[in-house]
């Protein structure tokens, strides 16, 4: 099968691998109708994860149940499903617990698992033909036959319950001021998020104009920070208080206005300033304990210079952590269903898998048209 394969950093080819094939009773095997490019990709794109060569990208992804292992009760050929990036047992403490994004059986040793990704257990991802559904019972949510709401759908899998994840952490409800640091996708969510969950005001910051222009477009305000001091733009704003919520979209991979040097603290420590005393906030942005390209020794082993003073005295609160998909994947495809959330608007592109290499190279430069890429591996 064709499959979407990292060769060195900054780049990937669309190769034949090993044939997907069923391990356990418990696997399904799907064939793959959507496959979407992530933001967490392009950290091992870039080479800042020390993932190996060879390795299969992919862990946002759906598709249609080809075969089923006699231990799958809920499931049959031509079932139309969502996987959570989280790949999950169900029956361990923390899956029992709904922290399914924690899960102790897949991947031992480490915080949780997911297809397609480094140091996240041995599951192929899924920017290939065909993929191996471990656990399927407990992983899939069924869609609607057909293939209505693809792109909307093709979201569940990652950034929509992810952003959503950023809203819950940092307790957003009706009424809020909410400042989300990160118009990408995932950051696009968050705002999205925070308003389908009754905010009054949410401002989005980052630097790039297209993905500014999204924000807007969905009802939050653009906040360009290579053209404002976003802390004391954002505090002018709100009466000098700050916003009651604060959600870091953006991770350890934050910069400096200009684009320039990395400061892997500056987006957390950004939102210490920016959200007012006694209020929360929500980390979804990727803080990981070790990067071969960080710009410092500390960074590189996930030791960042946290302004916990400040934090301390203005009594913030925040949650940390990736996202546990089956909290809200069932909630959010029914909210699609019914009209009520178009995630889709954050898709650019829809192309072939052919065109992997390219969509990543111009994803990962920020290319306008190039917001978020669905991959379609059986397309004409």
């Amino acid at each position: 099968m064709r499959a979407v394969v990292y060769k060195e950093p900054f780049r990937v080819a669309v190769e034949e691998v090993p044939d997907a094939r069923m391990q356990d009773p418990t696997d399904v095997l799907i064939r793959v109708t959507s496959t979407c490019i992530c933001g967490s990709d392009l950290h091992m794109y870039e080479g800042r994860t020390g993932a190996e060569p060879g390795i299969v990208f992919g862990h946002e992804n759906m598709g249609v149940v080809e075969e089923v292992g006699p231990g799958v009760a809920k499931l049959q050929p031509g079932d139309r499903i969502s996987l959570p990036f989280n790949v999950a047992c169900g029956f361990c403490r923390n899956c029992e617990a709904n922290r399914t994004g924690f899960c102790l059986t897949v991947n031992p040793g480490f915080g949780g698992g997911a297809y397609g990704y480094v140091a996240m257990g041995p599951y192929t991802g899924g920017q290939a033909e065909y993929l191996r559904v471990p656990f399927a019972d407990f992983n899939a949510l069924k869609l609607p036959s057909g293939d209505e709401h693809e792109a909307d759908f093709a979201m569940l899998a990652d950034i929509f319950p992810t952003g959503y994840h950023g809203s819950e952490m940092a307790q957003v409800g009706p009424g809020d001021t909410v400042a989300v640091y990160g118009a990408g996708p995932v950051g696009l969510m968050a705002a999205y998020s925070s308003l389908l969950r009754g905010a009054a005001k949410v401002f989005s910051v980052d630097r790039v104009p297209n993905r500014l222009n999204l924000a807007e477009r969905i009802g939050a305000i653009p906040v360009n920070y290579d053209e404002v001091d976003a802390v004391q733009y954002i505090t002018d704003q709100t009466n000098g208080d700050g916003t009651d919520k604060g959600i870091d979209a953006v991770g350890y991979q934050a910069t400096v206005s200009g684009g320039g040097e990395e400061q892997p603290a500056i987006v957390l420590n950004s939102l210490v300033y920016t959200v007012r005393a006694t209020g929360r906030i929500g980390t979804i942005g990727l803080y990981v304990p070790s990067d071969p390209g960080a710009p410092s020794e500390e960074a590189a082993n996930g030791r960042l210079l946290f302004e916990i003073g400040k934090f301390f005295e203005k009594g913030l609160s925040m949650g940390t952590g990736q996202c546990n998909v089956k909290s809200y994947n069932r909630q959010l495809r029914d909210m699609i269903i019914a009209g009520r959330a178009e995630p889709s608007f954050v898709v650019s592109k829809e192309l072939p898998l052919d065109e992997a290499p390219d969509a990543y190279e111009r994803f990962d430069k920020r290319e306008e048209g190039y917001s978020k890429i669905v991959l379609h591996p059986h397309a004409a």
